[in-house]
């Protein structure tokens, strides 16, 4: 080795680590010039290592050691001599046992597992591993300090070679978990094993099972580290829990019990930092998301929620971007609400909050409001027919002495009417007036204002007679509100605006007035999301008012969106492309001119990179990425190497990788928000959008393999949307069902097919997410219900397999690990999972739709799995999703389900008499569509269906309106099997109740069949309609009111005239009488 050569490395490494900037520049540039590009650095720097008495320069020469050896597969260590590579394996390992500083022997330990990550594969390093493991057993502690630090890292870097130790190593960390002497030999243990986790097969049966055996004893060691205040080391070993929780194999299982118990425990003793509660009720977050089928065959929610609502009684910080026991504790209870099964969890939950509300500390109360609002989105549908016992609750929260309990109510009904719409509808003459009020209050005005926004976003038929109101006390406020209270105040003149649709014309150009300053703030912060807010709400005006009033603003309102995208804020690039979305809806074709601009910004912001250069290698972390799907864990769990000089410890970094993934997060919803806008543009600017197709569609397809599941939902649905509107651009005709009938499609929209179809389904393959996997399924069925058979060309079974896997629950979105194989998918799901389920039915329905007779093969599988949702433990979305889905095969089937009628008809006499509206009214669709397709004499039964359909006709002016739904669809029922086989009805018996019904005022679809069934009577038999004729021409005037929705078609508004006029022949009078004339 030349002695000069390492003297000059040595002087410029000295250099490089002086504050001087250029002489660090300098030094830098020399190093890559002359030292770094040659195998001689490799055991320059080794000496240096080994000799240099100042530690800055040892660390540092360690830190680019590991580098050379590492750099283009290792190719420079290869240069290097074997005889120096030898030395250097023989003497780094004494240089890391006798090295005083902590620092440089974790950097000369990386170095050892470099050098490992290429010689162990070639089986010329084998004295390495017996040096371990005599290290690791050392009586001296600190021998065994580096040993098992030495491991950690080689493990890091290669498990490759090791897998026929595994069974050794376990025994060796069995006996370095209970280290007697160093908590730092334990919290690296429990490090290496969560390495070697990682590497770890389904397969691996017999090192599973040992992992498992160690499990309670990491546990132990974590919670050492949180006893003892040991926040560095509590923090890396809550990380490693949460890499084993996201793992696709079986590790955690049997003691989910003891690690839920263990997270609660640290998550509520109120001694330990908040920092480290935090990590560990985030850790119970992640086992709740990951390990649902253990929680829930446990039973573990109302013991969970028992020790979380104390927790949602502490104080939460004033910043909202702060994390806090208590907001992690509220996230924990949404968590249960949205993953478990409602019965496990809002049972006991609404004991709690009856017991809290009714406590005199008011922190309790403000607990109980919280945990309420945020169990609202998965409990939803189990909440509807208890909320009689909520409102009271709810109203005197409204209405509490307390601020801050007043404030929490407000939060609360936020949550209500986003999941509740018609209950707080029906609530509005208590809430709004109550809301008002509270918005004067200044302690509560922001919440209140929220609260406002959202209640009046669902309340399209009763805002009239609180509209002046509102909108004078809203104007008002804005102009003496703070900046966060303008927001909102903004938000909620959007929702009003949203709500009265034309109703909002006299206030319209007055607000736009007031609002005309906010959209040239260009301040950050507050000003940027007001600016953002007030352009989503000049959009929602847009909406409301038409594009005849709004377009004197509409050119310099575009302007203003364009410079919003210049201030360099993801925020407010994501209004603009909301507020492009929604003026090419309002404008239609006179958006044209500004698509050269639009479109080349939203591919531009799907092109950019979220991470940023320097940390672009996050991306491909399976940490990072779930770390950022769920935004609930620390950013820690991301592994970072060691800075330029090697002096930045991994903990250093954790808030600025907190904000870095903030900055991601914004980014990622700007991207999403691009994706579907894309599709938003497309469909509304039609042929204009043609040029921009193939570089959009290229552009959506490479975003379906992303880590954020946004995105992933978004790109999908607008490359749907795309397909769809480009089959309607192509001259798309009608299309006859079957297998074989393809050839009707133009080839440009085949080849576009072609382009878009493959990607989406090699993206379900491996996706986890079950709303992607529902946008997917939706987004299928209206394409191929658009599209019709040639859609499916080549891949019908493909997409059946989707349906039928979702409805099997054996799609990967629905696997659980730790759930045997032999085990049957429980049949109490979660809300959200009702959703999915229902999205795979509408695929099946849209395959039945395009197929129709051909479907007959796949229809005895679909059957099968469909019927098992008609249970009567099965929820209300389920049972109606079954049963409708049903109905939609038979129409797309028609004649072809007649070999399945008995079945069928079994399964709907069921539905008839079930205890819920929804699931009759589809009973009664699905029953009538039989009947009318089936090529079965259903005669025979035509008593028994009239006997089941006749309670849906009793209903009462103020019956819900699920009732009337249901009473409609019985009318078209029975209007069916009068069609069908009139002899085999009871006229007499059954045309007074009929008749009755009409007109339909609910579901005006079934319109069709009921005069279709009219129209037979006058034809066949006139004489039996002969009593009922001014009660008919009554709803024939109510049907064909020109200052009504459209209710019957054109079809039938042509023959029911035809049908008028031949009376008029008859009976001039009366047709004159209904009002009737006009129309002959």
């Amino acid at each position: 080795m030349d002695p000069n050569f390492v003297q000059g490395l040595h002087h410029l490494l000295v250099q490089s680590t002086a504050n001087d900037t250029v002489q660090l520049k300098a030094a830098t540039a020399q190093l890559n010039r002359e030292y770094y590009k040659h195998p001689a650095c490799i055991p320059a720097l080794a000496s240096i290592l080994a000799s240099s008495p100042e530690q800055s320069i040892r660390q540092l020469s360690a830190v680019e050691l590991r580098k050379r050896i590492s750099q283009n597969s290792g190719d420079l260590w290869i240069q290097v001599s074997q005889e120096e590579r030898n030395l250097i394996k023989t003497k780094l390992p004494e240089i890391v046992l006798s090295e005083p500083s902590k620092l440089v022997r974790h950097s000369a330990a990386r170095v050892i597992a470099a050098i490992a990550g290429i010689e162990m594969p070639l089986g010329t390093w084998n004295e390495l591993l017996p040096f371990l493991q005599s290290t690791c057993v050392s009586p001296q502690v600190a021998h065994r300090e580096v040993g098992i630090y030495i491991l950690y890292t080689v493990f890091e870097n290669i498990v490759e070679g090791f897998e026929n130790h595994l069974q050794n190593f376990f025994k060796l960390f069995e006996s370095l978990l209970q280290d007697p002497e160093s908590i730092e030999v334990r919290v690296t243990t429990v490090k290496a094993l969560g390495t070697i986790a990682q590497y770890l097969d389904i397969d691996d049966k017999a090192d599973i099972k040992a992992f498992q055996y160690l499990l309670p004893s990491m546990i132990n060691v974590i919670g050492q580290c949180v006893e003892s205040g040991d926040e560095i080391g509590a923090r890396q070993l809550f990380d490693v829990l949460e890499t084993l929780l996201i793992l696709e194999i079986p590790i955690l299982g049997p003691h989910i019990p003891q690690l839920v118990e263990f997270l609660l425990r640290c998550g509520s003793n109120r001694n330990y930092d908040n920092e480290i509660r935090v990590q560990a009720l985030n850790a119970l977050n992640w086992t709740i998301q990951y390990k649902r089928a253990k929680v829930q065959s446990h039973g573990l929610a109302p013991t969970l929620l028992e020790g979380l609502m104390p927790i949602t009684t502490e104080e939460e910080p004033e910043d909202i971007d702060e994390d806090a026991p208590s907001r992690s504790a509220l996230r924990i209870i949404d968590g249960l609400a949205t993953n478990l099964p409602p019965n496990q969890v809002f049972p006991a939950l609404r004991q709690l909050i009856q017991q809290y509300f009714s406590s005199a500390d008011p922190n309790q109360r403000r607990g109980a409001m919280l945990a309420l609002g945020v169990s609202v989105e998965g409990c939803s549908e189990f909440m509807t027919p208890l909320m009689g016992q909520v409102w009271p609750v709810v109203e005197a929260g409204l209405r509490d002495q307390d601020a801050s309990v007043r404030k929490a109510s407000c939060i609360a009904v936020s949550c209500l009417c986003e999941w509740l719409e018609e209950e707080c509808t029906a609530k509005h003459a208590t809430l709004i007036p109550t809301i008002m009020q509270l918005v004067n209050d200044p302690a509560t005005q922001r919440t209140a204002c929220t609260a406002l926004d959202a209640l009046l976003e669902v309340s399209h038929n009763v805002i009239e007679q609180y509209l002046p109101l509102i909108m004078e006390r809203l104007a008002g406020l804005l102009e003496t509100a703070p900046i966060a209270v303008k927001s909102v105040i903004i938000g909620a003149i959007g929702s009003a605006a949203h709500a009265s649709r034309d109703r909002f014309l006299p206030y319209f150009q007055p607000t736009m007035e007031r609002l005309q300053h906010f959209l040239i703030l260009t301040g950050e912060g507050e000003e940027q999301e007001l600016r953002g807010i007030t352009m989503d709400a000049v959009g929602t005006f847009a909406e409301a008012v038409g594009k005849d009033v709004f377009r004197p603003y509409f050119s310099d309102m575009m302007k203003q969106a364009f410079e919003g995208m210049q201030l360099g804020s993801a925020r407010l690039r994501e209004c603009s492309f909301l507020f492009f979305g929604v003026m090419a809806k309002v404008f239609e074709d006179e958006f044209a001119p500004y698509l050269p601009n639009v479109v080349p910004a939203l591919v531009q912001s799907l092109e950019q990179n979220e991470q940023g250069d320097e940390t672009a290698s996050l991306s491909s972390n399976p940490e990072t990425v779930a770390a950022f799907a769920s935004g609930s864990t620390p950013a820690t769990a991301i592994k970072i190497e060691e800075g330029v000089n090697g002096e930045i410890d991994i903990e250093d970094l954790s808030y600025d990788l907190d904000k870095l993934l903030d900055v991601n997060s914004t980014i990622c919803i700007e991207k999403e928000i691009a994706a579907d806008t894309i599709g938003v543009l497309m469909n509304a600017t039609r042929h204009h959008f043609l040029p921009y197709i193939e570089k959009c569609t290229v552009e959506l397809v490479g975003q379906l393999p992303h880590y954020y599941d946004g995105i992933r939902k978004s790109a999908t649905d607008s490359l749907l949307e795309i397909v769809r509107t480009f089959y309607e651009l192509s001259g798309g005709s009608d299309w006859q069902p079957g297998a074989a009938n393809v050839g009707y499609l133009d080839p440009r929209v085949k080849e576009l097919i072609g382009h878009i179809l493959p990607p989406l389904l090699d993206m379900y393959e491996s996706e986890d997410n079950k709303k992607v996997v529902a946008g997917l399924c939706i987004g299928l069925a209206e394409t191929i219900n658009k599209v019709g058979p040639a859609f499916l060309n080549g891949k019908a079974e493909q997409l059946a397999n989707i349906a039928m896997q979702v409805l099997d629950q054996k799609a990967v979105c629905q696997q659980d690990p730790d759930q045997d194989e032999t085990d049957e998918a429980p049949e109490d799901t979660a809300e959200y999972d009702s959703i999915l389920i229902s999205s795979a039915g509408d695929l099946v329905a849209s395959l039945a739709n395009a197929l129709g007779p051909d479907f007959s093969q796949a229809f005895p599988t679909f059957f099968a799995l469909i019927a098992k949702y008609y249970k009567k433990n099965r929820s209300l979305s389920d049972r109606s999703s079954a049963i409708g889905c049903l109905a939609e095969i038979i129409a797309g089937m028609k004649s072809a389900v007649t070999p399945h009628t008995e079945a069928l008809l079994d399964l709907f006499y069921r539905a008839l008499s079930d205890p819920e509206s929804e699931v009759q009214t589809n009973a009664a669709f699905a029953a009538g569509l039989l009947v009318e397709h089936s090529e079965m004499d259903l005669s025979p039964q035509y008593l028994h269906l009239l006997a089941a359909l006749r309670p849906l006709f009793a209903v009462t002016p103020d019956s819900p309106s699920g009732r009337f739904n249901a009473r409609d669809n019985a009318v078209g029922a029975v209007a069916r099997l009068i069609a069908r086989n009139t002899a085999a009805v009871p006229l007499d018996q059954v045309l007074p109740v009929f008749f009755d019904a009409l007109p339909l005022k609910h579901d005006f679809l079934e319109n069709r069949p009921v005069f279709k069934a009219i129209f037979h009577l006058f034809a066949t038999q006139p004489q039996v309609l002969s009593p009922y004729l001014d009660k008919l021409l009554q709803v024939f005037a109510y049907v064909l009111d020109p200052s009504g929705p459209d209710q019957v078609g054109d079809e039938v508004r042509a023959e029911l005239i035809r049908l008028i006029a031949l009376i008029n022949s008859e009976q001039p009078a009366k047709v004159q009488a209904a009002g009737l004339t006009a129309f002959l």
